[in-house]
């Protein structure tokens, strides 16, 4: 009878202090919990709830009710199912941002890398004529030699940073909680982010990166696992897949071609 005669503080049971310093809505804990002005407050930790009792006027509310954070979602589910497609549209409904987490890693390092990285925009290694020709055009092969030497001598050296964030993307290695403030902490504290609100597509997505969002106090208000069938993954991926694998046969085809008809002036 008590517990329902509470008369509860102006975040009810979220934690006051991570409302006004993170902007964020953390659910409060029974074990951290004080009275003010016949109010109960909850906090999230013990650190949070001294601070509150040392100034409390800094976290309640005077002449307004204190603003709430804007909406924080994760959009969950497997390569292929659809995520990035519903995320555009229900970024659109709501008026949210719509961050799609791997195309964000991958805008990080492209100055430098020139071209996306990862298992799915590997190309197969086209095979090399001018070692074939080198018996014909040795002259022409020591030019090329010189000026690959050249062109790697001039290639760009990526951060730590950047290296880490490489080799997530390409062997899915977990990315440095350092690495990770520079990127995540920005969409919960900084503008536009912070007063607008954003769809997060693809995060987080190991148990790592979730413990780091815990860990961190960054609290989603809604999380979507989207669950599709595999017959319906491959119905949407292979085709394209499919595509692409022949136009690569192609061009190997029409290098041949190419390489036929050059032989064959050289012979001339």
């Amino acid at each position: 009878i008590k517990e329902m005669k509470r008369h509860m503080g102006d975040t009810k049971h979220f934690c006051p202090v991570s409302l006004k310093e993170n902007f964020v809505l953390h659910p409060g804990l029974n074990e951290h919990a004080a009275k003010y002005q016949e109010k109960i407050y909850y906090f999230s930790t013990s650190e949070y709830k001294d601070k509150f009792l040392e100034n409390p006027e800094e976290y309640v509310a005077h002449n307004e009710p204190i603003q709430a954070p804007p909406l924080r979602v994760c959009l969950l589910g497997t390569h292929g199912a659809g995520k990035s497609t519903c995320a555009r549209q229900i970024a659109d409904k709501l008026g949210i941002f719509h961050i799609q987490f791997e195309k964000y890693l991958q805008e990080l390092i492209l100055p430098k890398t020139k071209e996306k990285i990862g298992p799915d925009y590997d190309e197969e290694p086209e095979e090399d004529y001018s070692e074939i020709l080198s018996q014909e055009l040795d002259a022409f092969s020591q030019t090329l030699t010189k000026t690959e030497t050249e062109k790697s001598k001039q290639e760009v050296k990526l951060t730590d940073e950047e290296e880490a964030i490489k080799a997530n993307l390409m062997d899915n290695e977990a990315l440095p909680p350092e690495v990770l403030d520079n990127i995540v902490l920005d969409w919960w504290r900084k503008e536009p982010f912070r007063s607008t609100g954003f769809i997060l597509d693809g995060f987080p997505r190991t148990l790592h990166e979730a413990q780091y969002l815990a860990e961190r106090g960054l609290c989603l208000d809604v999380a979507v696992y989207i669950e599709v069938e595999e017959s319906d993954i491959l119905d949407r991926l292979f085709p394209p897949r499919l595509k692409k694998w022949k136009d690569r046969q192609y061009k190997k085809k029409e290098n041949k071609k190419k390489l036929k008809d050059l032989k064959a002036k050289i012979r001339v």
